[in-house]
This record gives C-alpha cells, sequence and structure tokens, in this order.
C-alpha cells in the first residue's frame, strides 16, 4: 500500500488482484467503515459480493452515522452528525462510485456537490450569550501573541513528546479565554483534557478553515440525515452486489494465531441472536475489525424521563480487549474506555417541534428561517454562557424524509454536561427531555412563562453516550492499533480507534481512509490510496491562517516587543521586490 496525489493515479483502475476468487471477507461492524470496506472490496479489489459478509450487533447498518424515526417513542433520534469538507480525500473517492437514491444517474458525490453549491454552508451567528444575543467579538479569534506561539510551538513538537500530554498541559489559560478555542472546541468537541497530540493532528490537517472558524463557511453537508443521504445508498449498493449481511451478530473474539512472527487470524467467535457460533478461518479469509465505538452503550430517555446512565462496557470494546489480550500490537482500548473524566460531552437530545412557536426565535438568533429547505446554522451554534456550553444545529429541513411540514428537527449537546444548567439546575444526565428543551429554549430568550408549554408540545429524546469523546482521550503511540499490524497476514482493523499517520479521528474521512487502507494492503491492490490533505505543508495556506489566527493584521501590525518587530522590518526588506514579497501582499501579511 502507498500514498498518492495529484490525478495519476486518481482515475486509475486497479488490476485485478491473484487469487482473489479464492478469498473471502468478514467485516465485524456494519458503520461507514464496514461498509466502505465492502465497497474497496468490490470495486478495487474485484471481490464478488456474495464472499463478502459483515457482520453486525445491532439490527440496522450505519454505525454512528445514524437518523430513525423511533415507533417506540413516536419520534426522530439523531445522536449527531459529522462535519464534512472538501478535503476529504478518500471519502468523496469512495462516493464517487456510489449511486444517489435521489438522483437518477447521479453518484451521490454528485448529488452531494450540486446541493452545497446551491446551497452552501455560511454561519450568519456563530455563538450567542445573554439569551440570544449575538457574541460582540463574534468573528475575532482574540489571541494573544503568547497564545499564537504556543499554537506554533505545539505543530512543531513531535507526535513523540506529546504522549499521554493533555491540551491544558500545553497551552495557559489566555488560550482558554479566547474565541479561537471557543470556536475551535465547539466545532470538534474538544475538551481541555483531551489529546494534545490529536489537537496537533487537528491543527495541521485544517489550518486551511481558521479563516472561516466564525462562519463554517468551510463546511458541507447532506441533504437529509446522515444515514439517509450516505449509510442507505451504500448499502442499497452492497446489497446489489449480493454483500452478506448478518445483522444481531455479536463478534465475542477472533482467535489469532502465531507461527514465527506471522500472525494468523484463524477463528471468529460470536452469538447470532444469543446463540453461540464459530467461523472456522482459512489464510484465504480476510478479517476487518472495528475496534471500539464512540455510540455504543447508547441510552435513551423521553419527555418524561432521562436516558439511563448505567450501561455495560459494550460488545466493540469487549471484542478489542480479547483481541489485545492476545497481542500488544493490537493496541490498549482501557486507555479509551476506561476513566474518562466527569467534565465531558456525555450527552445529546433531538427536539422535534411540531407547531412554529420556536420559528420567530430560530430566525432572530440565526437570521435564517428554518423551513426555506436551506440549512439553518451550518454547523454547531454555541452558547457561550451557557453551563453545559450547549450548542445547538438545525439542518436543512426536512431532516427525514418523513417528516412533516410541521415539524422541526433541533440537535443539542453539552461539552460540560456535569455541571448545573442555567435555567435547570440539574446536569445533563439527570435532565428528562423536556428538562433539556426548556434550557434550550431559556437560552434562545423565549420568556420564561412560555418555556414549559413550549417544551412540553415539543418531544426531546436525550441520548446518554459514555464513550462520544473516547477518541479524544490522552494516548501514546502504539495504544491505536496500526491499520494492518506488523506481520498480520489476514487481520486488520478499520475505524477511528484504527492507526493511520496524519490524519485525525472524528471525521468521516477517518472511517473511510482505514477502510481503503486495510482493504489495499491485504490485497496488494496497486493504487494509491490519496495522502491526506498537506494543509500544513502548503505556505499560502500558512500564510493565510497566520493572518487570521493574528485576527486580520498585517506583520507590522503585530503585538510584538520592539526586537521582533525589528526583525520584521529588516525582514521585509530583504523580500521586497520577490515573489516571497508578492505572496505575502497576495495574504494581506502586509
Amino acid at each position: 500500500m502507498h500514498y498518492t496525489n495529484g490525478n495519476y493515479e486518481a482515475f486509475v483502475n486497479a488490476d485485478k488482484p491473484a487469487d482473489i476468487e479464492k478469498k473471502s471477507a468478514y467485516i465485524i461492524g456494519a458503520g461507514l467503515a464496514g461498509l466502505a470496506t465492502a465497497v474497496f472490496l468490490i470495486r478495487d479489489g474485484q471481490m464478488p459480493g456474495k464472499k463478502i459478509h459483515i457482520l453486525e450487533e445491532l439490527s440496522v447498518p450505519g454505525g454512528s452515522m445514524d437518523g430513525i424515526y423511533s415507533v417506540q417513542r413516536n419520534s426522530y433520534i439523531i445522536r449527531g452528525g459529522r462535519e464534512m469538507e472538501p478535503h476529504f480525500e478518500t471519502l468523496w473517492d469512495l462516493f464517487r462510485s456510489i449511486p444517489s437514491l435521489e438522483v437518477p444517474g447521479a453518484s451521490v458525490l454528485d448529488e452531494f456537490y450540486r446541493l452545497n453549491r446551491k446551497d452552501p454552508c455560511y454561519a450568519k451567528t456563530r455563538v450567542i450569550q445573554n439569551r440570544g444575543e449575538a457574541l460582540p467579538t463574534d468573528g475575532q479569534l482574540l489571541l494573544t501573541p503568547k497564545a499564537v506561539k504556543e499554537i506554533v510551538d505545539l505543530v512543531l513538537t513531535p507526535e513523540e513528546k506529546l504522549q499521554d500530554v493533555k491540551i491544558n498541559e500545553v497551552f495557559d489559560k489566555e488560550f482558554f479565554q479566547s474565541n479561537f478555542w471557543l470556536y475551535w472546541c465547539t466545532m470538534f468537541a474538544f475538551e481541555p483534557w483531551a489529546s494534545a497530540m490529536e489537537m496537533r493532528r487537528y491543527l495541521m490537517r485544517f489550518i486551511q478553515h481558521v479563516g472561516t472558524l466564525k462562519n463554517l463557511s468551510s463546511l458541507r453537508f447532506t441533504k437529509f440525515n446522515q444515514y439517509e443521504s450516505l449509510i442507505l445508498p451504500m448499502v442499497k449498493f452492497l446489497k446489489d452486489h449480493e454483500v452478506q449481511f448478518h445483522q444481531e451478530t455479536t463478534v465475542d473474539n477472533i482467535i489469532v494465531n502465531r507461527s514465527g512472527d506471522d500472525k494468523l487470524a484463524t477463528k471468529i467467535e460470536m452469538k447470532v441472536a444469543g446463540e453461540p457460533q464459530n467461523i472456522e478461518l482459512t489464510p484465504n479469509d480476510l478479517v476487518f475489525v472495528t475496534n471500539g465505538s464512540i455510540t455504543e452503550s447508547t441510552t435513551y430517555g423521553d419527555n418524561d424521563h432521562p436516558a439511563p446512565i448505567d450501561h455495560p462496557l459494550g460488545a466493540s470494546w469487549q471484542l478489542w480487549k480479547n483481541l489485545a489480550a492476545q497481542d500488544s500490537d493490537f493496541g490498549h482500548p482501557e486507555k479509551f474506555c476506561e476513566q474518562i473524566p466527569n467534565a465531558n460531552w456525555t450527552m445529546s437530545a433531538t427536539i422535534t417541534f411540531k407547531n412554529n412557536d420556536i420559528v420567530p426565535f430560530i430566525e432572530k438568533v440565526n437570521k435564517k428561517d428554518p423551513h426555506s429547505g436551506s440549512i439553518v446554522t451550518s454547523g454547531p451554534t454555541t452558547i457561550k454562557d451557557s453551563n453545559w456550553l450547549l450548542g445547538y444545529s438545525i439542518s436543512r429541513q426536512p431532516h427525514f424524509h418523513q417528516q412533516k411540514p410541521n415539524e422541526l428537527i433541533v440537535w443539542l449537546y453539552g461539552l460540560f454536561s456535569d455541571k448545573g444548567g442555567n435555567y435547570v439546575k440539574k446536569t445533563m444526565p439527570e435532565c428528562t427531555g423536556i428538562e433539556l428543551c426548556e434550557e434550550w429554549l431559556y437560552h434562545m430568550g423565549v420568556p420564561e412563562n412560555d418555556i414549559p408549554a413550549m417544551a412540553k408540545a415539543a418531544t426531546t429524546i436525550p441520548a446518554h453516550m459514555p464513550y462520544i469523546t473516547s477518541y479524544f482521550m490522552p494516548r501514546s503511540l502504539g495504544d491505536r492499533p496500526l491499520v494492518v499490524p506488523k506481520h498480520s497476514k489476514n487481520l486488520a482493523f478499520i475505524g477511528n480507534f484504527a492507526e493511520t499517520p496524519r490524519d485525525t479521528v472524528f471525521t468521516t474521512e477517518y472511517s473511510v481512509r482505514t477502510a481503503m487502507e486495510a482493504v489495499y494492503t491485504l490485497l496488494d491492490i496497486d493504487r494509491g490510496v490519496p495522502e491526506v490533505f498537506a494543509s500544513a505543508f502548503d505556505v499560502r495556506l500558512m500564510m493565510n491562517a497566520m493572518y487570521y489566527l493574528n485576527d486580520q493584521k498585517k506583520l507590522t501590525e503585530l503585538d510584538l516587543p520592539l526586537s521582533q518587530k525589528l526583525l520584521v522590518k529588516e525582514g521585509l526588506k530583504k523580500v521586497k521586490g520577490t515573489y516571497i514579497e508578492e505572496l505575502l501582499k497576495e495574504y494581506r501579511l502586509i
């Protein structure tokens, strides 16, 4: 497996791998990574679909990319949505090959591209406070020179020196008081205790978005929820190719034998509808494991009941623990699923409004008609003075195919769910659906006398997700297993708890990248995997980031010590009349 860039290999159809007719595949987990693995096996590996088996513990595919109408609760449920952007290289490589269910003759990528060209993201309000007022400094990053230096220092620090280091161990108080951190943490779900190593990757991966943190114009979203817009087209594609889906199938362990250095998966131990079964494996049987899950053990409440917080470990975590017990190369799951800090994001909620009482408040805050069919918040709107650091997102409506014209869906989350609310004096896990809705209505500026009736008329489903921030747990090198561990002959790890260099977890791109790397490695496919977008190596993007990190100041306007100001002045003299001067002018630094 090798990386590539440009279009030399991008349009290549790979040769048929040797002996592909003799091979079969078993994919553990039907999330995005598992489904993408199956697509790449068919498209690039030319494996017959009927020889591909997807084993999934739930009754539906999709994993964390869900969106359902719950008949039991008479309500819609979304646990979250992944943000996407143009430089998700493997994601768009995947979806160029999946036919759209909406537009005849088009791919999912075609449909997605046209939609976002016609209705681009642009948040007119990114942060509010004081019950619906726009933040006066919205748009300014407010980073001090010291904080900017800390960002640069982190980027320049090798990962080897950031093992088990937390974000709040590399940044001082000034940084956490900036709007940059407010935008950054609420867009990507970082907590102060999270991994500094992962923060560094994000800074390098998304440096091109520094100038759009306020308006979120760099993001792209699907027409409907991601389950209906992305997962269902993939499932149809795979079923059309006769891929075998095995739902309600829990994999307990995969037995891996060693012969010298070689590692070979020889047996899958599982339960189907509760009944134990085994699959004996040969060297021609490939196994792709989704290890761990951020939405494992999710519980739900309703208008009158909080979501239960007690839960078992969960099958995906136990499987990873059983694998890791066999070989240290298979990672250390306990680093991610144990001792998660209390001050974290564990709760989200889906609110379904069935009348238009909330519409004037949304229009006042977000400056958009939520029933216009256009995307409303374009990502998260953050409530700065919320004790929970509450955020909400309103996507294009309808958000579900079957959604009624009078229905409006709002998704909530809070990064500090262990604190009491401002209106409801409880922690988020203690709140019923009505109470979570009341807290949000309060911050939206709804008169307090009207809040109880409006919340009761809506349907709010709380979701407790104990592992939702586990991707960001402080970690060391080796805590996540390599996509294909050293000397592994037929076993690969896929998803956001597998390790691939430079890319960032908690993204759809990471899921698809690990799937592509796993398939291309085990089948020795002669086509390059598109490399991670090289944002941190593009001097133009670095200059653009410098301009915005310093709140759109020119180099001569920076708040620097006199000695550094003199150095800047002398440096500008030396580049006068050169191409460097042209670039500095183009990116508004002089």
